[in-house]
């Protein structure tokens, strides 16, 4: 079956009702978990086999629903890593049934271009066989400069599997002297993730009457519309896709704030890490350091006291610490000409860290796909 339909027609209250929900907030990214394919192979007395391929029939109708209203980034979970605990005969299945559909996807890339769609692989590739790794770094490698609109397919994937994988860059960052470990935070860990590059979905769906996240998107939907829907994934109807973006309207004041109040947070938290990263720095540069016999530097409280901060007794630089400086009133701090100047620098060195280490990371993923496909035409 096709990826795109050629000369699709809408029907008159299709057209209506998509007018109608335009009329509202769109969200800029729904995520899905497609779940009930083997229910509905149950259900229907046929093969598991054969509802997995209802189940990508649907995907391919529910990303024309999409492209209609204008959502421009669809994220779908194809594969959890957990999957591969099924039967063999139905893991081979499913690893035969992908290979297919993206080897389809290269077979129609003028369609690609001509919808601008980039397809990006979500997960741990290196856990597929190398027949499907090669498929899929094919389609990505193709469509990676796309812009219109955007899938990210999940395949061998779970949430604690890539935030752990996170964490491990960010470590291995720090043991080559790319990052501080100071330079470690909310911020950069998003940045480690496999969904980077996009935004946090507005909406998740879930079908089959499961009511649980089962290990998916769970850093990036902490603000996002939950829908958990009854109907199995093979059923979903364009009207249960349309009461989930409506519940995602009604709702939507809700959320913004939410969101935007978490934003608000984590940047404060952020510049007051960095604002007590400064202090230290300056407390560390004071005349009255003194070294110990352990190697460890004994800084006087004076510089931040006269600053409005309070520093410990000690304050060992040797390796990690936490930034030892508790602050009294940051806002008074930040009108201080002297330390505005050296949180400048500090921000704009930790920036340079950061875009090193990033450009590491992509590099490494660039790598990856030159390994694994070198040539795409």
């Amino acid at each position: 079956m096709s990826w795109f339909k050629e000369d699709r027609k809408i029907s008159y209250i299709r057209s209506f009702c998509n007018n109608v929900i335009k009329s509202g907030e769109i969200p800029k990214h729904v995520a899905i978990i497609m779940d009930g394919n083997r229910r509905f192979a149950k259900k229907v007395n046929c093969e598991r086999s054969k509802g997995h391929e209802k189940g990508f029939e649907k995907l391919t109708e529910v990303l024309e629903w999409c492209f209609d209203l204008g959502i421009p980034e669809v994220t779908v979970y194809a594969f959890s890593i957990e999957n591969f605990k099924r039967s063999k005969d139905e893991v081979d299945g499913l690893m035969e049934l992908a290979k297919q559909k993206f080897d389809r996807l290269m077979e129609e890339k003028e369609m690609i271009q001509k919808h601008g769609v980039c397809v990006r692989a979500v997960g741990d590739l290196t856990m597929l066989p190398e027949d499907l790794q090669r498929s899929v770094a094919k389609v990505v490698k193709f469509s990676q400069n796309n812009t219109k609109a955007t899938l990210n397919v999940c395949l061998a994937y779970t949430s604690r599997h890539e935030i752990s994988n996170a964490v491990k860059s960010m470590a291995e960052g720090v043991e080559l002297g790319l990052i501080k470990p100071s330079d470690v935070s909310e911020s950069l860990l998003e940045k480690c993730l496999y969904t980077s590059q996009s935004p946090h979905p507005d909406i998740l769906i879930r079908t089959s009457g499961e009511v649980r996240f089962s290990d998916f998107l769970l850093w990036q939907c902490s603000y996002s519309c939950l829908s958990f829907l009854e109907v199995l994934w093979p059923e979903f109807s364009v009207w249960d896709f349309y009461g989930a973006i409506l519940s995602f309207q009604w709702n939507y004041k809700n959320f913004k704030e939410a969101t935007d109040s978490n934003t608000r947070k984590q940047s404060q938290t952020e510049l007051e890490w960095e604002l007590q990263c400064v202090l230290d720095e300056m407390a560390g540069d004071s005349a009255g350091s003194t070294a110990n016999g352990n190697g460890h530097v004994l800084s006087t409280r004076s510089t931040c006291e006269q600053n409005g901060a309070v520093t410990d007794e000690t304050s060992p630089t040797n390796g990690y610490h936490a930034p030892q400086t508790s602050i009294r009133n940051s806002k008074e701090l930040l009108t201080k000409p002297r330390i505005q100047h050296r949180l400048q620098a500090y921000k704009e060195s930790k920036q340079s860290r950061i875009d090193k280490f990033l450009a590491h990371l992509d590099n490494k993923r660039t790598h990856y796909l030159e390994n694994i496909c070198p040539k795409v035409m």
